[in-house]
């Protein structure tokens, strides 16, 4: 957010995806707290109202889950900084459905391509597409030696099954 080149780069490469993959929508919502700068620049992009869903309901006020202007039954789609499981995000798509949104999918930067990613997002019936993910950081970072080839297995390794990844 701190470098105007490539967050107008993000914004357009995010706009570009939801136009190529989700069609014409209706409202994009961002994902409490990084979707919600990524989110609200696409939408301004895409000359479309922004919502934001937050990770639990606020304690005081009116409770609000989600922020802005409830459009109900319109076609939205979510933005995210990060999929590692899916979870924040699919509990953003959950209260978004709940409260009555078509949820077209969901847009993100990156993905570290977890396989449970995948599978709860097909559980979810929700679409999702990423501009990057961990398989393109490697090989780029190795092509242009940001790392050695000797550190591509051991960050494989770690790809491979992060929750137990140095616990030897």
């Amino acid at each position: 957010m701190s470098h105007p080149s490539i967050r107008t780069y993000i914004r357009q490469k995010l706009s570009a995806l939801i136009q190529e993959e989700f069609g014409a929508v209706g409202c994009i919502a961002g994902v409490a707290t990084a979707g919600i700068p990524q989110g609200a620049l696409v939408a301004q992009e895409l000359g479309l109202p922004f919502v934001y869903v937050r990770a639990k309901a606020k304690e005081h006020g009116r409770g609000n889950l989600i922020e802005g202007d409830v459009h109900t039954g319109k076609r939205v789609v979510v933005i995210e900084d990060l999929i590692s499981t899916g979870k924040s995000s699919l509990q953003a798509v959950e209260a978004l459905r709940d409260a009555e949104y078509d949820v077209a999918g969901l847009a993100a930067i990156f993905s570290y391509g977890f396989d449970i990613a995948t599978e709860n997002f097909k559980e979810a019936r929700c679409p999702f597409f990423t501009l990057s993910n961990y398989g393109a950081l490697i090989k780029y970072a190795e092509e242009h030696q940001y790392i050695l080839p000797s550190d591509v297995e051991l960050l494989k390794q770690w790809r491979s099954n992060p929750e137990t990844w140095g616990q030897d």
